[in-house]
C-alpha cells in the first residue's frame, strides 16, 4: 500500500522561519490529513528538517499533538509515495516534461 506525503513547512504547518519552530497546523490541510488517515490512508510528513535526525523528534511530537499519532517523517522519496503535497512542487505532465499550470 502507498503512502500520501505532505510537506510541513508551508503546507501541513504554518512557516515563519526555522527560530520559531513548527508553526500551527494549517486548516485546509490538516482536515484533508486527518480525513485521510479516518479512511486508513498511510500519510508521511516530508521535510527537509529530517535530513537533521535530531530535528525529527519535534516533527513527530508535533504530529502527535495535532493528530493524535506519530506520523512518520521523511525527508525521502521511494516507489510507494503515491502523491506528494508541497507549497514549492510544480506539476509537470507525465512523461512530458510539460508544466501543467499553463506556464513555458
Amino acid at each position: 500500500m502507498g503512502y500520501i506525503a505532505v510537506d510541513l513547512d508551508g503546507t501541513l504547518a504554518v512557516y515563519r522561519g526555522m527560530q520559531y519552530g513548527i508553526g500551527e497546523p494549517v486548516p485546509a490541510m490538516a482536515f484533508r490529513v486527518r480525513k485521510w488517515l479516518a479512511e486508513g490512508k498511510v500519510v508521511k510528513i516530508f521535510t527537509a528538517r529530517a535530513s537533521v535526525p535530531e530535528l525529527i523528534p519535534e516533527v513527530e511530537e508535533w504530529s502527535k499533538e495535532n493528530f493524535g499519532v506519530v506520523l512518520p517523517v521523511t525527508n525521502k522519496k521511494d516507489f510507494e509515495m503515491i502523491e506528494l503535497w508541497d507549497d514549492r512542487a510544480i506539476q509537470v505532465e507525465f512523461n512530458t516534461g510539460r508544466r501543467m499550470d499553463g506556464k513555458p
